[in-house]
C-alpha cells in the first residue's frame, strides 16, 4: 500500500535507491528505463546511472545504489560538461567522422562515463567503482545500449 505521507518523507531522506526512477512519461520513459535496465544487466555493481537531456540537464530516468550518491544534484553539471566539450571540439573543426562520443572522468576510486546516445540530444551517465568494474567492460556495456 502506498501512503503519500510516507512517500514524501522518504523523498526528504534522499534519492530512491536500487530502483529506476523516471521523471517523464510515454515513449521517453520507456526508452530511458530500457537503457538503464540494460546497463544494470551488464553492470549490476554500478554506483549510479542516468539518461539525461543534454540541453537541460534533466534526468529522464536514474538509478543509484546509495542515498549519498545523489544523481539529481549532478546531472546539470554533467550536461554542461557535454555542452562545453562540444564547443571545444567545434573550435578544432573536426571532420564529420570525428564527433563527440564519450567523456571519461576518473577519480581515485571511481570512473564516471558520459556517452552520447545516437540522437545526440541525450546522454547515458554511468558511475562505477574501479574495484568492481574495469573501464573496458563499462564502455562495452554502454555501447551495447545504443543498439
Amino acid at each position: 500500500m502506498q501512503i503519500p505521507f510516507f512517500q514524501r518523507l522518504q523523498g526528504l531522506a534522499g534519492p530512491t535507491v536500487n530502483k529506476i526512477v523516471s521523471t517523464v512519461n510515454g515513449s521517453e520513459k520507456a526508452y530511458a528505463e530500457r537503457v538503464i535496465q540494460q546497463v544494470l544487466t551488464g553492470l549490476p555493481e554500478l554506483l549510479g546511472a542516468a539518461v539525461v537531456l543534454v540541453e537541460s540537464g534533466q534526468a529522464l530516468a536514474s538509478y543509484t545504489t546509495s542515498r549519498e550518491f545523489n544523481l539529481g544534484k549532478t546531472m546539470g553539471y554533467n550536461a554542461e560538461v557535454v555542452r562545453q566539450q562540444r564547443l571545444a571540439l567545434a573550435a578544432l573543426q573536426p571532420d564529420a567522422d570525428n564527433q563527440l562520443e564519450e567523456i571519461l572522468i576518473t577519480l581515485q576510486s571511481q570512473l564516471h562515463l558520459l556517452r552520447l546516445l545516437p540522437d545526440g540530444q541525450r546522454f547515458l551517465y554511468v558511475a562505477v567503482d574501479c574495484r568492481d568494474t574495469n573501464l573496458g567492460i563499462a564502455r562495452e556495456v554502454m555501447r551495447a545500449c545504443e543498439e
